[in-house]
């Protein structure tokens, strides 16, 4: 007796009945739209703690759109619009903040391109939940305004780094656009083949120490940087699973 695997035929229809299935299992929207909303959160020289200034939130709203590669990985483009402040006279300890005092505020808006990884391969899941990380790369406009006016010059010594170094930070120019290397992760949560809500925290890398508008007269050691949190919408756009293949939760 042949063996099937012998017969061109049979194995022709084995491996087109094969990419079948295959393909009804992923023929699912393979496009991502999302909308949320959320805090940056600045992390720099005007605040003490390690984890950044929670007592000068701002609000942001975010959209992306995302191309999904395969199950486990996808391409997206997003765009943040908000805001991040800082200001030494929120914290009352260490006590020179308070004669210090400095403070800034300024607009952002950052865009970038992301490449995420799910976990679990679970980018075609209909419903549950499906958890990612991401990096990636982009810029933010910025309009920095630092305020120095209320500076207590009669509390710090002629010779500190803050009087001697507040000068250089007048004169140095401040950023209009920085380039920012946004990493995270985040978790979506389906309720059918179009609908889900995520939640996400997005770290930004960057270089530049002027972010507040201060460096030499602060902490030149310390660099700049901010952070988000955001909770949003997804909306997924393409064909649906034609053969309605069952799928694990």
């Amino acid at each position: 007796m042949r063996s099937t695997w012998q017969d061109p035929v049979c194995v022709v229809l084995i491996l087109l009945g094969s990419s079948l299935i295959t393909n009804g299992q992923t023929n699912v929207a393979k496009f991502q739209f999302g909308l949320g909303a959320g805090t940056f959160i600045y992390q720099g020289d005007l605040t003490p703690s390690p984890v950044g200034s929670y007592r000068t939130l701002r609000p942001l709203v975010n959209l992306f759109a995302s191309k999904l590669i395969n199950s486990s990985f996808a391409l997206r483009a997003n765009l943040a619009v908000g805001s991040l402040s800082g200001n030494d006279a929120a914290y009352n300890e260490p006590a020179y903040r308070q004669h210090r005092n400095f403070n800034f505020h300024s607009p952002v808006i950052e865009m970038s391109g992301i490449a995420e990884w799910n976990l679990f391969g679970r980018n075609y899941v209909s419903r549950g939940f499906s958890p990612y990380v991401f990096a990636g790369v982009g810029f933010s406009v910025v309009s920095i305004k630092r305020d120095y006016s209320h500076l207590d010059t009669e509390y710090f010594p002629a010779n500190s780094e803050l009087l001697t170094g507040l000068p250089v930070d007048v004169q140095h120019p401040l950023p209009h656009m920085l380039v920012v290397a946004p990493v995270g992760a985040g978790i979506r949560y389906y309720f059918s083949d179009r609908i889900g809500i995520s939640a996400e925290t997005s770290y930004r890398i960057m270089s530049n120490d002027y972010l507040d508008g201060f460096s030499r007269a602060v902490n030149p050691a310390r660099g700049d940087h901010y952070y988000s949190h955001t909770i949003g919408v997804v909306y997924r756009l393409g064909k649906k699973n034609t053969l309605a293949c069952p799928e694990k939760f």
